[in-house]
């Protein structure tokens, strides 16, 4: 007979993600995420598989997890362009320690560039509600008069995507909370009608 499970996998979960959040899943050892995760090596595998699925899992968690994020800031304002705005100021944590973890899914980019053919479709599938988002917001901005005329939805929604990442590997690098606020209103700025 199987023992029952002695943790939480939510939590635990959790604390695997931030685990690869903050060190990236190269130079995180199973070593470290029993000991974040506080569970034996048979309950990881067991629970989780090996840490290549368990990386997977807290990859899609943390998009779910921001991504849901994004959509309400970007949706919230009656305005489109505020809404650009909070998306993109959002991004800025005031936590120091928070805020130079920058963001788990550029993180991968940079780990992984291109040659994960698994991370690449995760990639594409979490961005894409995003980047739609964005456009019909552009749209919406151009229709009210509050955005350029001239913006091509999909190209401003590739900007503003391109802008996040740049925030938050600016903030991975030691960016202060004021200056990461000061470019994301400048390059909302750029969308101005």
């Amino acid at each position: 007979m199987a023992r029952p499970r002695e943790f939480d996998r939510d939590t635990a979960l959790d604390k695997a993600l931030r685990v690869f959040w903050a060190k990236g899943f190269a130079a995180t050892s199973t070593d470290d995420l029993r000991e974040a995760m506080g569970i034996g090596r048979q309950s990881l595998y067991g629970a989780f598989g090996d840490k290549r699925t368990l990386y997977l899992e807290a990859l899609d968690t943390y998009q779910q997890r921001t991504n849901r994020g994004h959509i309400t800031r970007l949706s919230r304002p009656s305005s489109p362009l505020q809404g650009i705005e909070d998306l993109l100021t959002g991004l800025v944590s005031d936590d120091d320690a928070e805020r130079a973890l920058g963001c788990m899914g550029v993180g991968s980019v940079g780990e992984f560039g291109v040659t994960d053919p698994d991370l690449n479709a995760r990639r594409s599938a979490a961005s894409a509600a995003l980047v739609r988002r964005i456009a019909e917001r552009v749209l919406e901005g151009q229709r009210s008069g509050e955005l350029a005329p001239h913006l091509d939805p999909d190209e401003s929604a590739a900007f503003i995507q391109m802008t996040m990442t740049g925030l938050q590997v600016a903030a991975r690098g030691g960016a202060k909370a004021a200056d990461l606020r000061a470019m994301a209103r400048f390059a909302t700025e750029r969308l101005r009608s």
